[in-house]
């Protein structure tokens, strides 16, 4: 039988949708999904949830038998940030910025000169706190602290992008509501980020900050997008996507925002000049898995939520097609050196695949090294298992942003299209994805919808982002 058509049937009896998922279905989802999160019909800003909701497990488990249908409860938080864009270029001023990413923890000093140009000193990278074992909230924050002793009184003022759920509030300080990318942290849940870091960093001799700002990595990511804008391209709005470690989208919104429509700050004009909310996409469970996305979310932190993410993002992705492979090596689509071989093997990586992807015959990598008794068959039905995944990547992906560009209500003129910000190493390394998102976001977007879009990459988006925040 053709190598096609046997991973088709394969794909077929274990419900990865080869040749999908239908990406408008899924669109209109989401857009239903992310209303519901504004009017607040899923949780309330303390991270427990209302009469009307299930557990994230059983809210999967629905989903899965009504795909696409319009829920009655939202799984995505869609988070207000307060914050807009600033009107003038930052001057004469000086940050710390901290980024507490999936795998990474990045800190250093960002400088902006009287015109309003920015420079980057003092920088370090660590390990992100918490991912090599349980830490209880004291630990995690003096963790924090310690990893920023380089920059001890070198501001006053502190951007902290921290790329997990947080509820804003008004003063800029962020409340933990939930860890994902395997995060071990679960006293920290609660918290507020920023009095908490404020807190130990006076303990370890620091002067007090005058300001901890708080926001997410795809808040940063379109900050920084908007404050770089020339006045000879224009946008009608912005969007951003992280798709690294985790998964992210975030959007200009204009309309009201049912859950916070009491708040003084909210007057008509700052209204219309929308808000940057962090949809906390990662979250939305209305989506089809396969037996293999169940098998594996049974094994993580957090099982049954974060369903998208664990379908995306490069924690993700290669411990799932790890499964898929280890399932076809049993039902005998492999002959029996490579079935062997890719079984012993166990759980290989994103970073694996994309090694046998640009060089499928290398010895020197994971996969290359165990097919290297094969034929040419086994390197073929493993290349077309593995790109099942990559291709279903980036249909889900693309239905997010685009989501996210629909949800704006711009882009209507050729002229100003909605600037979408895309950040993170699954987009930009992943083997042949971001070609294969920017086709799907063609047809979605401006094809069937006359929806124009620009993407866009800037050099240390999030670290700029992060740092203009303490000013919007």
């Amino acid at each position: 039988m053709d190598i096609h058509k046997t991973a088709a049937s394969f794909a077929g009896k274990h419900g990865i949708t080869i040749n999908g998922p239908d990406m408008d279905s899924l669109i209109d989802a989401l857009l239903c999904d992310m209303q519901l999160g504004l009017d607040g019909v899923k949780t309330d800003f303390s991270g427990t949830t209302g009469a009307a909701d299930t557990s994230c497990a059983e809210n999967s488990a629905n989903a899965a038998g009504a795909a696409y249908a319009c829920p009655l409860t939202s799984s995505l938080e869609m988070i207000p940030t307060w914050k807009t864009p600033p009107q003038e270029p930052v001057k004469n001023e000086r940050v710390i910025v901290i980024d507490a990413g999936g795998t990474n923890f990045r800190s250093c000093l960002v400088s902006f000169d009287h015109a309003g140009a920015a420079s980057i000193s003092d920088f370090e990278k660590c390990a992100m706190p918490g991912i090599e074992k349980e830490l209880n909230k004291k630990e995690f924050f003096n963790a924090i602290a310690a990893n920023l002793d380089h920059l001890k009184n070198k501001a006053a003022k502190i951007g902290f992008c921290f790329s997990y759920a947080m509820k804003i509030t008004k003063d800029g300080d962020g409340q933990v509501l939930s860890f994902s990318k395997e995060i071990k942290a679960k006293e920290v849940i609660g918290s507020f980020v920023g009095s908490s870091l404020s807190e130990a960093l006076v303990q370890r001799g620091w002067k007090k900050p005058e300001k901890i700002v708080l926001l997410n990595d795809t808040a940063a990511a379109l900050l920084a997008g908007a404050s770089t804008a020339s006045s000879c391209r224009r946008y009608s709005s912005y969007a951003a996507l992280i798709l690294g470690t985790g998964l992210n989208t975030a959007y200009m919104e204009y309309g009201a925002i049912p859950k916070i429509a009491q708040s003084d700050d909210l007057t008509p004009h700052t209204q219309s000049k929308g808000q940057i909310v962090v949809c906390e996409s990662g979250m939305f469970d209305k989506v089809v898995r396969s037996d293999f996305d169940i098998e594996f979310d049974k094994t993580t932190q957090s099982p049954g939520c974060y369903v998208i993410e664990k379908m995306c993002s490069g924690a993700y992705v290669g411990a799932v097609a790890s499964r898929a492979v280890h399932g076809a090596c049993r039902e005998g689509l492999f002959g029996k050196n490579a079935s062997k071989a890719l079984t012993a093997l166990g759980e290989f990586s994103l970073y694996d695949m994309d090694r046998f992807f640009y060089t499928p015959f290398c010895t020197d990598t994971v996969l290359g090294a165990a097919l290297v008794h094969s034929d040419e068959r086994d390197y073929n039905m493993l290349y077309v298992l593995l790109d099942m995944f990559v291709d279903r990547c980036a249909r889900l992906t693309a239905s997010l942003v685009s989501a996210a560009v629909i949800k704006t209500g711009r882009g209507k003129d050729p002229v100003l299209p909605v600037a979408v910000l895309c950040e993170g190493t699954t987009f930009y390394k992943t083997y042949n994805l971001r070609s294969r998102i920017m086709g799907y976001l063609d047809e979605l977007l401006l094809r069937k919808r006359h929806i124009y879009y620009e993407v866009l990459s800037l050099d240390n988006a999030i670290t700029l982002g992060t740092a203009v925040a303490v000013f919007s």
